[in-house]
């Protein structure tokens, strides 16, 4: 029988809450002495921390079957034994609510060419290619051939895979390349190298890359509370200090109007002005 691949861990803020609460509440379970009406205030903030995200998943519009068995293979997959200098793991998929955002965005928005930095198996690069209209576009940038290609195989099981286009390599030569060429996207996604979020910013807005009134899409811009809380041992990592770094500049930067959004890990919209 095949070992079974462990769940996802906790990555987003309030899931990583709600775990917390949970053990103290464990914790304190035979410790005599605790006041009633503290122990009901434990438990009650573990279950608002604990129910949000599965309440979120609940209130969203169902994803589609491409898209859920995504996920599945995502899933099932062992990333552990992965090698090749890049490090992956399960819960980089970005997954049902987000994925349901950015399908609206793509509509409500009117785009016809989404660039995405960062695919991994391409849950959010399906996402988005299902809402496209006809001839409309996704270019997805992946560094790791072999976790493309994985996407590829499940793109090609959609009826939308064929609205995606590729990419592999660095994602900056990608884009430089992309730049050169003279491409425009009214929407881009970034989810990739969290220390080199600014440096695509860059680019994209001193390129012509980002369409004029076009939507850039953060992920993880929240990074499991470093940026404000550190990690668990109080230091923030060089992640967490990139994207704290990232986020002061954005909301300094005159040449977008952003929001952080708390979806999930954080997800900042910003628009080129």
């Amino acid at each position: 029988m095949p070992e079974r691949v462990p769940g996802p861990r906790p990555v987003t803020p309030v899931g990583i809450v709600a775990a917390l609460l949970e053990r103290v509440e464990a914790g304190l379970a035979d410790v005599a002495g605790v006041p009633d009406d503290v122990r009901a205030d434990l438990a009650r903030a573990r279950a608002v921390a604990g129910g949000l995200e599965p309440y979120l998943e609940a209130g969203t519009s169902p994803e589609s079957p491409a898209l859920a068995a995504l996920t599945a293979r995502t899933r099932a997959e062992d990333w552990s034994g992965r090698s090749g200098g890049v490090y992956l793991e399960q819960e980089m998929l970005s997954g049902h609510v987000e994925g349901a955002l950015l399908q609206l965005l793509v509509r409500t928005g009117g785009a016809r060419r989404v660039l995405e930095v960062g695919m991994f198996t391409g849950y959010s690069a399906l996402a988005m290619a299902e809402a496209l209209p006809e001839g409309g576009e996704v270019v997805a940038c992946e560094l790791d051939a072999a976790v493309a290609a994985l996407a590829a195989e499940c793109f090609a099981a959609s009826p939308a895979g064929g609205r995606i286009r590729v990419e592999v390599g660095p994602a900056l030569d990608t884009l430089r390349r992309l730049a050169d060429a003279g491409e425009v996207f009214d929407l881009v996604f970034v989810d990739a190298d969290k220390t080199g979020y600014a440096d695509y910013v860059d680019l994209l807005l001193d390129t012509g890359l980002l369409a004029e009134d076009g939507l850039l899409a953060l992920d993880n811009t929240l990074l499991q509370g470093e940026p404000w809380a550190g990690g668990p041992d109080g230091a923030t990592s060089a992640n967490g200090r990139a994207v704290a770094d990232l986020n002061a500049a954005l909301a300094a930067d005159h040449r977008v109007q952003q929001v952080l959004v708390p979806l999930r890990d954080g997800l900042t919209l910003a628009r080129r002005v």
